[in-house]
């Protein structure tokens, strides 16, 4: 009776309502689907301006050196790579994805940019990770935490192998707020991101897929409500480009 009841179990992907215990194989598909061509749509995509959403997220980060760091859905290791050379030989840095083509493609990158001694890699699901309580000094999921199936068990987890007086940080799309700019984002994200996405990864429905999961991911207060029901503290978001995109940071104390 129990598994019957787990398979009636229903949650979103994108605007489809399918069974819970099937979107992770949908989003794996997606991943699968986009992970070589990963980093020039994201180029293509935000032109350019990722790069400085990640840049802010290592800047409000706090990792130094001798630091324990786990970046988490961290896919082609843009942030894993700048967390290597703070964290020195002296630290760790673990690059965690659920989706294996993605975790390939990171690894490739970074051994390609010489990166190998302090990062290791974790096939990882984000609402049951496996690794011991109080293990990382940090934890950055950029972009990732819309794709989670059950996001309050993911920040269960989180917190539980965070360290005392640890931070997370969570990089992801949010809600325009700026006067005018919603407008103007549906258009681009249901017209132009999936004709972008059959142009250059011949994949027009993943793409469509992205956008509809931004859509259907909580707003920046509903977040930041869920991160302190798990217990996180000091919760706090920015709004970048307008609301966006929003980085959300709270502490294990």
């Amino acid at each position: 009776m129990e598994n019957q009841n787990q398979s009636d179990k229903t949650t979103h992907f994108g605007y489809e309502t399918v069974n819970t215990e099937e979107k992770v194989g949908k989003v794996a598909e997606v991943f699968h689907s986009v992970a070589s061509k990963y980093d020039m749509m994201n180029d293509l995509m935000s032109m350019g301006v990722h790069r400085i959403w990640k840049r802010l997220t290592i800047e409000k980060s706090g990792v130094r050196r001798g630091h324990h760091v786990l970046d988490l859905a961290g896919g082609t290791g843009d942030l894993t790579a700048k967390f290597s050379k703070m964290v020195g030989d002296t630290g760790q840095v673990i690059l965690g994805d659920i989706n294996d083509s993605m975790l390939k493609v990171g690894r490739a990158r970074l051994l390609d940019k010489g990166i190998a001694g302090n990062v290791d890699y974790v096939q990882a699901n984000a609402e049951c990770l496996p690794f011991p309580d109080n293990s990382f000094d940090c934890i950055t999921i950029a972009f990732g935490l819309r794709n989670v199936t059950d996001k309050e068990a993911a920040l269960a987890s989180m917190f539980r192998v965070l360290k005392p007086g640890g931070r997370l940080l969570i990089l992801e799309f949010s809600k325009p707020v700026a006067p005018g700019l919603s407008q103007l984002y549906d258009f681009y994200s249901f017209n132009i991101l999936p004709a972008m996405g059959k142009l250059v990864a011949n994949d027009s429905e993943s793409y469509r897929y992205l956008a509809e999961s931004i859509r259907m991911h909580p707003d920046q207060e509903t977040l930041k409500d869920m991160m302190c029901t798990a217990r996180f503290e000091r919760c706090e978001y920015s709004n970048l480009t307008g609301g966006i995109v929003a980085l959300h940071r709270g502490f294990k104390f």
